[in-house]
């Protein structure tokens, strides 16, 4: 007894033709609807018209159409007793126990399907009733995930920890129709009438994920900034949508097991916004700054650093204002790349706080990643003359 696929392809109008009375999805869903009751339609009465029947209950030889996008599921005093997730036209027959249901071809979903339906499956009657549902296969957009105050990770990057007020978007997919309907539906959505669906601020089981993607963002957002091949930056959030879902399907797997209990996943998402603390606003300061000095940029930085401080030094305190500029010539040539060194000053031997003051400089420049350690080593050796 089961699902016979008797047409490839959902075709609306022919099917009408043929069948003069057959059961599909309502009209007027919306886009976020993930399961709700077949209803039945009658072309007689002029062609898809009958939509407002109530009862879902397919016997032998009902028909039953199952558009793009969509799975069917049957079931038999509340079990599931078959699944189809091919488009298509199907007969429901209780008279052949070597029917089967249809699974899709390929790929990840296919196995999940197979694995759980080898798992939950049970035998219905010959010449029972069969409840019929459809579930939805597609993304469903406008999850939405929010922080109401900052949450808090370790960033490998600016080694430290930093934090962020954020807020979002996700899509959602149901990769396992059984897994999702066994474990995750709560039974008043198996009547008639009812839809399921995630966007429901009514619907309790969809405020429950949303708690969990809000629980789970902190760990997400370590794992994508700690990945090395996403380059540690949080700046980067923003730009991938695909690369944060990943984190951020990974994290929930971690804590609540969407996939493999719930037959659930996060495909995409969309940040919105993103807020960082006043800790964390000052870090990325002081990295964009260290940013724009490195290559050839921070070469014409600093050659133009040491240009505006010779002019001034030469305005206002005349040939003693140029002392101590050769230490700045002297990191620049340390560091090997400018193109035009500037030629260091006539100086008088320095004085003991004028090294110490050199030095002192050249160690913050070492901190900020300037300079080398071995540029450093160099010019105190000179300073001390060592």
């Amino acid at each position: 007894m089961g699902l016979f696929k008797s047409i490839a392809g959902a075709v609306g109008g022919t099917l009408a033709d043929q069948w003069k009375d057959f059961y599909t999805v309502p009209d007027g869903l919306t886009s976020t609807a993930a399961l709700f009751a077949a209803v039945p339609r009658g072309s007689n009465a002029g062609r898809g018209s009958n939509t407002h029947g109530s009862s879902n209950i397919i016997t032998n030889g009902s028909k039953i159409v199952v558009p793009e996008g969509y799975g069917l599921l049957l079931f038999q005093d509340g079990k599931i007793t078959g699944i189809a997730t091919e488009a298509g036209g199907y007969e429901w027959r209780s008279d052949d126990i070597n029917s089967k249901s249809i699974f899709v071809g390929d790929g990840i979903f296919a196995s999940l399907i197979t694995q759980s339906w080898e798992r939950f499956k049970f035998g219905g009657q010959p010449g029972s009733q069969q409840a019929a549902f459809f579930v939805s296969l597609k993304e469903l957009a406008d999850n939405l995930f929010g922080t109401q105050s900052e949450i808090y990770w370790d960033d490998s990057f600016l080694n430290t920890q930093v934090g962020a007020v954020t807020r979002g978007s996700y899509t959602l997919k149901i990769i396992d129709p059984i897994l999702f309907v066994k474990n995750f539906v709560p039974a008043k959505y198996l009547q008639p009438g009812q839809v399921f669906d995630f966007t429901d601020m009514d619907n309790s089981a969809a405020s429950q994920l949303f708690n969990e993607v809000v629980g789970s963002l902190a760990q997400a957002f370590s794992l994508y900034t700690n990945d090395p091949d996403k380059g540690h930056r949080i700046t980067k959030l923003q730009q991938d949508s695909v690369g944060f879902a990943k984190s951020l399907s990974d994290a929930v797997e971690n804590a609540y097991q969407w996939k493999s209990d719930r037959g659930l996943a996060i495909v995409k998402t969309a940040i919105v916004s993103i807020e960082y603390d006043a800790n964390t606003r000052e870090l990325l300061k002081t990295v964009q700054r260290a940013d724009a000095l490195t290559g050839s940029r921070g070469n014409a930085n600093l050659q133009a650093s040491v240009a505006a401080g010779m002019q001034a030094a030469g305005e206002h305190g005349g040939a003693a204002g140029l002392v101590g500029l050769g230490m700045a010539s002297g990191m620049a040539g340390g560091l090997g790349s400018l193109q035009q060194p500037v030629a260091p000053a006539a100086a008088p031997a320095a004085a003991a706080d004028d090294a110490v003051a050199k030095l002192t400089k050249a160690k913050q420049m070492l901190d900020l990643g300037l300079i080398t350690q071995a540029d450093f080593d160099a010019l105190k050796a000179k300073v001390l003359g060592l």
